[in-house]
């Protein structure tokens, strides 16, 4: 069984404070332990940021470049090997953990272009003999806290933007998904990056709150759970640190009877199922206009029933795992629960899987679902599609807009008057037209509104140019 250390400049460090099991959730056994970080291996990694720190924010933008497109090569070449870690300490199927790589190095191909993004503004002559410019300033030593079920892509989706503006970083993976952080290092190493530029410790909730109250972390970058994303932007905030905070989200498919049903049927499908329910822009709410909902309910029924679950490094497997056995019995709580307050189990995948060693929960579809019903408002992070019915799309958006949160609503229609209404009038910072999930590009900011964020910020994109950098302006006469 593996060992794997915190990663503090250039060194790995082992600690005894406490250790966290990785499982493979597939097979159900663990495949490697990593330590608890101690507050003083927090104090160390903090002191190696801030040496490396002082030196590679004042190297040339274009020498950091360099090592961005070296790391972004590597990332390319190694490609299969970190899916295979992704599949084995998380359980998706090996093509979402190919994809999942895929959209993280599509971040360091953006960061790649910081010679443009930080540039800054000058006017000459803004009164009689008087200049001025704004330039940007790196913040400083950034702490990246990310979720276990994206264990490369989100760490990706701040690390390069923080690193190409001259920060140093802290990376503090999920203890359930611990490993692929460390290859993702050692590799920065490979490409050229000093030591201390990114450094790796590992734990929990307590060394989160750690790095965030540390008074020399300047920024906070986070992704987890709603409850989580709060107490981190209010903890970081109370400190001054900027921060960004994404949380949860309760994501809305609407079917109009004009869809296109060959293409919605897969995109819905791929929504609900991908990843086996196990991210933020999970669609787990479906709701059929009108018509729509007989046939949708029909067709997802009846498709859901043939994915395969399997350990996700096996050929033609659908659903991989859950992420741990407690994991799953809150998804058959929320899928009881649900049953209860009413809805029909159209498809009930709770026995699903149970020849299999590890946490499986197969696909669920919980029909004639209310807009009060837990199902409906409560984040489940799991393979459940709540499918409701409405008379009018304007029905559907007042049942989108009531929920708290406000990451992604997607639209099946082939009206643009339609489809220009919903965009307009749904509370969501992510709105899709005919696709099943609503992903922005890493040049386009992850949008989400509501309590699904908590800053100002968003992740990558523009915003995270302006994130990780400080305006300074400059008033000059000569």
């Amino acid at each position: 069984m593996a060992v794997r250390g915190h990663l503090i400049a250039d060194r790995e460090v082992l600690t005894n404070q406490g250790w966290h099991s990785v499982w493979d959730p597939a097979r159900g056994e663990v495949v490697a332990e990593v330590p608890e970080a101690t507050p003083a291996v927090v104090e160390e990694a903090v002191a190696a940021a801030a040496r490396a720190g002082a030196e590679w924010r004042r190297r040339p933008v274009t020498e950091r470049v360099q090592c961005l497109f070296r790391w972004k090569q590597l990332l390319e070449e190694h490609l299969e090997e970190l899916a295979q870690l992704v599949t084995r300490h998380h359980g998706k199927t090996l093509a979402e953990a190919r994809g999942e790589i895929r959209r993280g190095i599509e971040v360091v191909d953006f960061a790649c272009g910081a010679p443009t993004w930080l540039q800054g503004r000058t006017l000459p002559e803004v009164s009689a003999g008087l200049d001025q410019d704004w330039y940007r300033r790196p913040v400083g030593i950034v702490a990246c806290i990310t979720p276990f079920n994206f264990p490369v892509m989100i760490p990706l989706w701040m690390v390069p933007l923080a690193v190409a503006a001259g920060n140093s970083v802290i990376l503090k993976p999920s203890e359930k998904t611990p490993l692929a952080a460390g290859r993702l290092v050692e590799l920065m190493w490979q490409a050229g990056f000093p030591p201390g530029v990114v450094n790796v410790v590992h734990g929990g909730a307590e060394v989160t709150r750690t790095l965030i109250q540390h008074p020399e972390v300047a920024a906070v970058s986070f992704v987890g759970s709603e409850p989580a994303a709060r107490e981190v932007y209010a903890q970081a905030a109370a400190t001054g640190k900027r921060v960004q905070a994404a949380g949860g989200a309760k994501n809305h498919l609407v079917i109009l009877e004009d869809a296109d049903w060959e293409a919605v049927l897969p995109a819905v499908l791929n929504s609900a199922f991908g990843n086996a329910g196990e991210r933020c822009l999970a669609g787990s709410v479906a709701l059929g206009v009108g018509a729509a909902y007989p046939r949708l309910l029909e067709a997802v029924v009846e498709s859901a029933r043939r994915l395969k679950l399997g350990p996700g490094d096996v050929e033609g497997v659908d659903i991989g795992p859950l992420i741990r056995a407690d994991h799953r019995e809150r998804v058959r709580g929320y899928i009881a629960q649900g049953h209860a307050e009413g809805a029909v189990l159209a498809l009930d995948g709770r026995q699903a899987g149970q020849d299999l060693p590890g946490f499986f929960l197969g696909p669920t579809v919980l029909a004639g679902v209310q807009p009060d019903g837990v199902v409906a408002r409560e984040e489940i992070f799991g393979p459940v599609l709540a499918v409701g019915g409405v008379s009018t799309l304007e029905e559907a958006v007042r049942w989108i807009n009531a929920s708290r949160y406000g990451n992604m609503a997607v639209l099946f229609t082939h009206s643009g008057k339609a489809a220009r209404r919903f965009r307009e009038t749904v509370e969501c910072g992510m709105v899709g037209v005919n696709v099943g999930v609503a992903q922005p590009l890493a040049f386009y900011p992850f949008s989400g509104w509501k309590r699904s964020f908590y800053g100002d910020l968003h992740l990558h994109g523009p915003d995270g140019w302006d994130f990780y950098t400080r305006k300074q302006v400059v008033v000059t006469r000569w």
